[in-house]
């Protein structure tokens, strides 16, 4: 665990500081999706100590009972919204890890970002918000329900929100704050499916005299495959497919492995693959490598400057795929539609449909490669689920279908959205803009799980969420605070 004084040199000064604190502690605790022990533990003591109601369900979902101020006790209850999970990816040899509760704070002028590890701000700020707000005294609302789910991050059915039991929520309209856009109210987010084809080859002995090559894809960008996908950040999956695809028609070769991607919901920075190449075929194997690399930086020279190729000697591997397998693993890699598909034509500049290759894994004759799905029309997805299942019966695979999450459809008549817009031009003297989100958001299963709320969501500024690269905007955590506890005032006012 880091020193504490780290992210308090960084956060020196900054406002609400109540919030600051809070979220400060949150980056000393371990909170991977799927192992959130470590946080509610930490809630549950900070519940007890303020004397607040703390419950939980069978998928570990919190609700902390917050009491209404003097005078405020006839209000609605008013439901507050996170998730305790964070998503820990980290530059390789960083000696930071989120999964063990390291991240160091760094200030870059009016940003906030962590040293070689995702920072934690999706969804740190949120839950760290409605923390702040229960302890402050100062401000007035009504009955509050603090809801942190778990298990956002990667989800499953029946864990996290899809999980959550309807009976620990009593309140009628929600405030989810795990947005990640300063001035856009939410209204509506996309479902999701998600997917993986499975192709088994048979593996054969390596040759004697085979010269086993480590090709690696690094430096993208990645980002959140939802909220990013329109920025067309490379797939190092993809980008490392294309590269070896190339390199098979100059140079056959035998794959012995590939890996890439760490997350289903992340756009993979960095892929490897083990290759085994005849000794005759090595030179050409190797410029052929470096000829693609060249198109493949120029490819992405401005969305991902720092995306390259490297060839290293490996350990001999003692078998690999056909060099006939290996033709139809790196056929399917190339084929499995990746990106934005289709965008919105109620919202401009919004992704309507994508698919994004998230992970790819091998194990043993086995190749997997998992896609996450998503759209805000969601009968349309049977297409992309039809191109998936193409593409698997071509390679002599098996498409699965996991877990899929329903949309949240706009209400643009919804009473909180109406009070929220009231409040945003009073504080900021100026309209927000009201859009929806190519993401999941929780909001649509909770909506599932109990009909009738009335959902809004909104956040500060969180860039690259997802990634080494992710920072938070701190005027606009301060404008957010405002935007919270005004909104939260007067969802209570008499």
């Amino acid at each position: 665990m880091l020193d504490s004084a780290t992210g308090a040199i960084a956060l020196a000064g900054l406002e609400p500081r109540a919030l600051w604190d809070q979220f400060e502690a949150l980056t000393r605790i371990a909170r991977p999706s799927g192992h959130e022990e470590l946080v509610i533990e930490h809630v549950q003591a900070w519940a007890s100590r303020s004397g607040f109601e703390f419950r939980q369900d069978a998928a570990q979902n919190v609700v902390v009972r917050i009491p209404a101020s003097a005078g405020r006790e006839s209000a609605p209850v008013l439901v507050l919204q996170g998730h305790l999970d964070m998503v820990c990816e980290r530059l390789p040899g960083s000696p930071n890890d989120p999964a063990e509760g390291r991240i160091a704070l760094v200030r870059d002028g009016d940003w906030l970002t962590a040293d070689g590890t995702t920072l934690g701000a999706d969804d740190g700020i949120g839950i760290a918000a409605m923390m702040a707000l229960a302890e402050d005294a100062s401000i007035p609302h009504g009955p509050l329900e603090l809801l942190m789910t778990v298990n956002e991050e990667v989800g499953g059915p029946d864990e996290g929100a899809s999980g959550l039991d309807p009976s620990l929520l009593t309140g009628t309209v929600l405030l989810n704050l795990d947005s990640e856009e300063d001035g856009k109210l939410t209204v509506g987010s996309a479902s999701s499916t998600v997917s993986s084809i499975a192709v088994e080859k048979p593996r054969e002995p390596a040759t004697p005299d085979a010269i086993t090559l480590s090709v690696s894809a690094s430096g993208g960008l990645g980002g959140h495959s939802g909220i990013d996908i329109a920025r067309i950040h490379a797939n190092a999956t993809k980008v490392l497919g294309h590269v070896l695809r190339a390199a098979f028609a100059v140079a056959p070769f035998r794959l012995v492995s590939l890996h890439g991607g760490h997350s289903w919901n992340a756009i993979p920075r960095d892929a490897v693959a083990i290759c085994s190449v005849s000794p005759q075929h090595e030179a050409h194997f190797r410029d052929a490598v470096s000829a693609t690399d060249a198109k493949a930086r120029g490819a992405f020279r401005t969305t991902d400057p720092g995306i390259g190729i490297t060839i290293s000697t490996a350990a001999q591997s003692p078998d690999a795929w056909t060099e006939e397998g290996t033709q139809t693993l790196l056929d399917l890699l190339a084929v499995v539609p990746n990106g934005p598909l289709v965008m919105s034509s109620d919202f401009e500049g919004l992704v309507e449909m994508s698919t994004s290759v998230g992970e790819v894994a091998t194990d043993g004759q086995t190749f997997t490669l998992h896609s996450l799905s998503r759209s805000s029309n969601n009968p349309a997805l049977a297409a992309v689920m039809g191109a998936l299942d193409a593409a698997a019966q071509l390679a002599g695979g098996r498409l699965e279908l996991g877990q899929a999450d329903p949309g949240w459809r706009p209400n643009l008549d919804s009473a909180a959205l109406a009070v929220t817009r009231r409040v945003y031009q009073r504080l900021f003297e100026k309209p927000p803009t009201v859009t929806a989100v190519h993401a999941w958001l929780e909001t649509a299963v909770i909506g599932d799980k109990a009909p009738g709320l009335d959902m809004i969501s909104f956040g500060p500024q969180i860039e690259a969420p997802h990634s080494p690269d992710e920072r938070v905007s701190i005027p606009t955590v301060e404008r957010f605070w405002q935007l919270l506890t005004g909104v939260v005032d007067e969802l209570s006012a008499a």
